[in-house]
């Protein structure tokens, strides 16, 4: 066997060998944003399989089909679900200011899996500190990880 034919056969394994984006079993909230966010992937995993189709390149083609299939199934699955206004409970999509025992404040906005930031300031909907939040009132005390915060602030405006 030439060693030419074995490079191509390890890299035809290699492109097989992609895997597929493990997708939540959670169901897939979304906001206004987070749904024009898997759009506005589609569109652009869209343009990219155009281009690595013109160029023939076999690698870029894997992942972004891989990726495709990924966001497509995720935009088949999305539920936009808007807080309701007025709402005096945290629900999804809602912002909520804590505060804890030493007077920090931090602000979380509740948010589908695949738009949440920490660093931006947006969790998941089935993050630990989201789910201990979800249905509490202004005034309420949650406990995430030993420390406690208290609600100090909700808001259904689309800030972060």
């Amino acid at each position: 066997m030439s060693r030419a034919f074995t490079r191509e056969e390890d890299s035809e394994n290699a492109i097989a060998g992609v895997g597929e984006r493990p997708i939540s079993s959670h169901r897939n909230l979304v906001t206004e944003r987070g749904l024009a966010m898997i759009e506005e992937n589609l569109a652009e995993l869209r343009d990219l399989m155009a281009k690595a189709e013109r160029r023939g390149d076999r690698e870029r083609l894997a992942v972004v089909s891989r990726d495709l299939r990924y966001w497509t199934a995720r935009r088949e699955s999305a539920e936009l679900s808007v807080p309701e206004p007025g709402s005096d409970v945290v629900r999804f999509g809602m912002g909520v200011t804590l505060e804890n025992d030493d007077g920090k404040k931090v602000h979380w906005r509740i948010v589908g899996e695949d738009e949440a930031d920490p660093a931006k300031g947006s969790i998941s909907h089935v993050s630990p500190m989201a789910l201990a939040l979800f249905g509490k009132k202004v005034g309420e005390v949650v406990t995430v990880n030993g420390k406690e915060w208290e609600i100090v602030k909700l808001s259904d405006k689309a800030e972060n």
